[in-house]
């Protein structure tokens, strides 16, 4: 039971990353926009959006997934601070808190490396 919930586990949260990549490759400005409010160049967002297609494949199938998972709980809490807009727009709070759910998920997942279903380490 617990390799498939790694993997149940890992699959969802990949998916996340997933969209996250489509959604910037799709409609980017949103992002460049938010990129661009702290300063840096907007043209980050294509980087950023091939992080998140690596890193929902290494999630899923290796490999390294330990450190993909160290390395987007790292992301998801830096990302948090784009969010943190308390009197801009209150749901954004709520973002906040999802992203630090999921670095807890996958720094749950980066302390436990899966046992079966992945085709390597």
């Amino acid at each position: 039971m617990a390799d498939l919930g790694n993997l149940i586990g890992r699959l969802l949260i990949a998916f996340l990353f997933l969209g996250g990549a489509v959604q910037k490759v799709s409609d980017p400005e949103p992002v460049v926009q938010m990129i661009a409010s702290i300063g840096l160049p907007g043209v980050l967002v294509w980087p950023v959006a091939l992080f998140n297609l690596l890193a929902a494949i290494c999630l899923i199938v290796g490999p390294r997934i330990q450190i993909w998972a160290l390395v987007g709980a790292l992301y998801c809490l830096f990302t948090s601070y784009f969010h943190f807009q308390l009197r801009a727009d209150p749901w954004q709070v709520t973002i906040v808190v999802k992203n630090w759910a999921i670095a807890g998920g996958l720094l749950i997942l980066a302390s436990q490396a899966p046992r079966r279903f992945y085709l390597w380490r």
